[in-house]
């Protein structure tokens, strides 16, 4: 009950965080959206954003799941981060990078979604979104 809890608590605060990073994108704060995100990993999943940077997009769910025992709520903050960040390099020209984060942040919203067997609406229409975004950018370049 008490694991249940505190991932609750975590996923709400994950959620207030990510919409006070948006709104930091919105308005242009993208130093202060950054550090934002830097401050999130190290609080939400106790590792630098380095850490998760390094990690090729194909090996991304085995390496964190066999070799640091993540588990399924673990990869969804990170894939939320992951697009967080994807955003932000996207509204400040660096397409290239962003697209990385994109791809890395879908393969984990994917694996999370096949995983947890469960319908949920916003996974599912973050997922088109990246899909979208990926592809629409993959033209351009």
């Amino acid at each position: 009950m008490y694991q249940k809890d505190y991932i609750l608590r975590m996923i709400e605060m994950l959620g207030e965080i990510l919409r006070a990073i948006f709104g930091m994108i919105r308005k242009g704060s993208f130093e202060e959206a950054q550090h934002s995100i830097s401050e999130a990993y190290i609080t939400m999943l106790r590792k630098d954003s380095a850490f998760f940077h390094q990690i090729a997009p194909e090996k991304l769910t085995s390496t964190l799941i066999e070799e640091h025992n993540y588990t399924n709520e673990h990869l969804e903050i990170l894939a939320e981060l992951l697009f967080a960040e994807a955003e932000l390099l996207n509204v400040k020209g660096n397409m290239l990078e962003s697209l990385l984060f994109y791809r890395k942040s879908l393969i984990l919203f994917e694996f999370v979604d096949k995983a947890y067997r469960t319908y949920s609406e916003e996974r599912l229409s973050k997922i088109d979104a990246i899909q979208k975004r990926i592809s629409s950018e993959n033209k351009t370049s």
